[in-house]
Order: C-alpha cells, then sequence, then structure tokens
C-alpha cells in the first residue's frame, strides 16, 4: 500500500515542481516584457537595437539562477525553436505545465490496469504516453506550417525576381512580397521586414528568419542573398533558377514518397495491430490473457513486448524516412 502511496505522490511532486520553475519562469519573462515595452514607449525606432541590448545583458534582478539553468537546457531551446517554427505563442513553461497536467493525468489511469501491468510501470508508461501528447501536437503543428511554407516558396522567389526585374529594390520586393503573401510565408517575412526595418542588419534578420523556419531550401535562400550582397550579380536570375531547382526537388520528394508508400502502410499496420488485437482479446476473451497477467513472468514477458513493439516501430520508421 505504501508503495503504491509513493508511485502515486511521486508524478503530483514532479507536477508541483515543474509548476512552480514555470511560474517562477512566466514571473522572469512578464518582468523583461515590461521594460521592453517601456524601452519602445521612450526611445525612437533607432535605439530600439541598443536598448534591448541593455535589457539582455541586465539580468542581475530576480530569477538569474533559474534563467541560467534554463538558458542551457538544450532540450528548453529546442522546444522554444519547435513552438517558433508551429507559431503558437506559447511560453516554454505552458507548454511543460500542459505536458505535466497530461502525464498526472496518465499516471491516474494507470490504477485501471493494475491487474493487467505492474502499477509502477503502467503509471511510468501511462505518464510518458500522455505527457508527450501537447509535444506531438506542437511537433504536428510545425510540420503541417512548414510544409505548407515549403509548398509556397518557389511562388515567393519567382515573385522576387519578377518584382526585381521591374526596378524595385530587394527590401522593397521583401515588403511586397509580406504583404502579398499568403500565410505561412507572408507572416514570416513580414516578421523579417518589420524586423530588418527596425534597424537590425539584413544578415541578423536572415539569421533569425532560418531559426523560425529550418528548412533548406530556405537555407538557400538566405545563403544566395547574402553572396550576392557581398560579390555583385544579378540577383533576379539567381532567384528564379533556385526556384527551378526547389521545384525539381519537390518532384524528387513525390517520386520518394510514392516508392517509400508500401513501407509507410506496412510500419503503421504492424504498429496498431498487436494493440488492436491485444484490446479485442480483452473485450471478447478477457481469460484467454489472464493466465499470464497473473504469473509473474508473464508480466515481464508484456512489458518485453511492449518494448519490443515501440522498438521495432522505430526502427521502421528510420527505414523508410528517406531524406532527399
Amino acid at each position: 500500500m505504501q508503495n503504491h502511496l509513493f508511485l502515486l505522490l511521486f508524478p503530483l511532486l514532479f507536477i508541483l515542481t515543474m509548476l512552480a520553475g514555470s511560474l517562477a519562469l512566466r514571473y522572469t519573462e512578464s518582468e523583461d516584457k515590461k521594460k521592453m515595452t517601456a524601452v519602445l514607449e521612450r526611445r525612437g525606432a533607432e535605439s530600439v537595437t541598443t536598448q534591448l541590448r541593455a535589457i539582455v545583458v541586465d539580468h542581475s534582478g530576480k530569477g538569474e539562477m533559474l534563467r541560467k539553468i534554463l538558458a542551457n537546457s538544450n532540450l528548453l531551446k529546442k522546444m522554444e525553436a519547435n513552438l517558433q517554427a508551429a507559431d503558437l505563442n506559447w511560453p516554454v513553461w505552458r507548454l511543460l505545465a500542459i505536458m505535466a497536467g497530461f502525464a498526472a493525468a496518465g499516471s491516474l489511469l494507470a490504477i485501471r490496469f493494475r491487474g493487467i501491468l505492474p502499477f509502477g510501470f503502467a503509471a511510468a508508461l501511462m505518464a510518458c504516453v500522455f505527457g508527450m501528447l501537447p509535444y506531438l501536437f506542437v511537433l504536428h503543428k510545425k510540420s503541417s506550417r512548414l510544409a505548407a511554407f515549403e509548398s509556397q516558396f518557389p511562388e515567393a522567389l519567382d515573385f522576387l525576381a519578377r518584382s526585381m526585374r521591374a526596378g524595385h529594390a530587394f527590401v522593397v520586393s521583401l515588403e511586397m512580397l509580406s504583404k502579398e503573401a499568403p500565410d505561412p510565408l507572408g507572416i514570416e517575412f513580414r516578421r523579417l521586414f518589420n524586423e530588418q526595418n527596425l534597424g537590425s542588419s539584413l544578415d541578423i534578420a536572415f539569421s533569425h528568419l532560418v531559426k523560425r523556419v529550418p528548412l533548406t531550401d530556405l537555407r538557400f535562400f538566405v545563403s544566395t542573398v547574402l553572396l550576392q550582397k557581398e560579390t555583385g550579380g544579378n540577383l533576379a536570375e539567381i532567384l528564379s533558377k533556385l526556384a527551378s531547382v526547389i521545384r525539381e526537388r519537390f518532384k524528387l520528394k513525390g517520386q520518394v514518397r510514392a516508392a517509400s508508400a508500401h513501407g509507410r502502410l506496412t510500419a503503421t499496420i504492424l504498429g496498431i495491430l498487436p494493440i488492436v488485437l491485444a484490446l479485442g482479446l480483452l473485450v471478447v476473451a478477457p481469460g484467454y490473457l489472464q493466465s499470464m497477467m497473473k504469473d509473474p513472468m508473464g508480466k515481464y514477458i508484456i512489458m518485453g513486448a511492449v518494448g519490443g513493439q515501440l522498438l521495432g516501430y522505430y526502427c521502421m520508421t528510420k527505414i523508410i524516412d528517406i531524406k532527399v
């Protein structure tokens, strides 16, 4: 009984710890936002970059230790980058709080599986599965948004090339593209233009764009523009050729996706079939698996089967994941 009580209290203590850290981080972020707002009200756009740099350096107040710990965490940096790529205006603490809430719900739901699996294993497994659901939603939204951006990108390059052939400067062409292009490409180029318009150099604005939209085609575009800025050349012609190259890559991706469709379907069926079969047996013939569930070694066999299933699905996804 004490063992079960400890296993129930551990997820709750973990959640409370994560919420406390998240609230502290939220407080420090709100304080910085107040400082930034005050700077923008006092100064013009020409001094914004200098003032913001001063704010970033000035962390001698509250929450300095927490901010240093979180800033040095590669996992949190990756989560923040994924949130930006998914265009979700969530701070990292909110995502962590949602994940902790889902993990707590999963660990409590594991009580219903006490007779099937060891309670500690079931609680840890359900907490991990449910806790990852919000992050998987972020990754799905990021993937969908990047796919939409990538499909719009060749037309955007053609638009920039036509605009510069008509006599417009590159920055003016960027502004026109930001107003004319649909989202998500339009909103990202609006951010790029506004950042450059507020005083940031084109190099810095492009580096921020690449961080928000981690696509290979966009890196080609940024490298092309920055190289042309240093060496000169006909940028309109270069962008037109780059758009043609990207369209050819799309065709190759479509061929690879069609060739790997059978493998993806097989991986999906092999991943879902054992789960559906086990649930069907529990509903249709509950006593069929009772002998294995009640046997001490049977529980470890079930745990090994679950682990092997996850490992097999991971290997199959890696095999069919062909990079172009």
